[in-house]
């Protein structure tokens, strides 16, 4: 077991556990046997090997997933989450603004902070917050809160994150993450 904390919460872990449970029986097939067919997928991008898998299988997104992550674990984005990290937020000021979002959760018990392919999520039992960092340093930071929460915030467009997350905020600075934002964390962290 690793020492390092889960990027899961428990209810994704249970997720992720189901799927691999009922691979067999939904589909004909071990997870063992998806993966040496998966090897023979003639696409080099993890993006391709998917819609190639989907295409010619028939499996869904999430079981393409597991099974490519397991059959090429060196191109699943959670297989060096810290390399991703480094990728992502590579830009100083936008670093700056995560690390103090950070600072804003780290003590909210339960807390699950992962990194994904576009942003960071933080979760309890939900994502409850996501942060995903835009050009010249901007961070836009999605809350699951109303809208009506805070006069700053304004209603998420196609994010990519939870649908959970209600209203993003904008922030150019990590002076931003002030005492209304860490409020807002924490009322969306008590929601999930």
């Amino acid at each position: 077991m690793s020492d390092k904390p889960s990027s899961m919460t428990a209810r994704q872990e249970k997720w992720f556990a189901s799927i691999l449970e009922s691979m067999a029986r939904e589909t004909g097939k071990t997870l063992d046997e998806w993966v040496e067919i998966a090897r023979t997928c003639p696409e080099t991008r993890p993006g391709a090997r998917k819609a190639w898998f989907k295409a010619t299988h028939g499996i869904g997104t999430n079981r393409a997933s597991v099974i490519l992550g397991k059959a090429f674990p060196e191109s699943a984005h959670w297989a060096e989450p810290d390399n991703l990290r480094d990728t992502l937020w590579a830009d100083a000021g936008a670093l700056a603004v995560l690390e103090a979002v950070e600072a804003a959760v780290a003590d909210l018990p339960d807390l699950v902070s992962a990194q994904r392919k576009g942003f960071t999520a933080f979760s309890r039992e939900y994502q409850f917050a996501a942060a995903r960092p835009l050009k010249g340093g901007i961070v836009r930071l999605g809350l699951a809160v109303d809208p009506s929460s805070d006069p700053r915030l304004e209603l998420p467009k196609n994010e990519g994150w939870s649908e959970r997350l209600k209203s993003v905020r904008l922030l150019t600075s990590a002076a931003d993450v002030d005492t209304s934002v860490k409020a807002l964390l924490r009322q969306a962290w008590e929601r999930s």
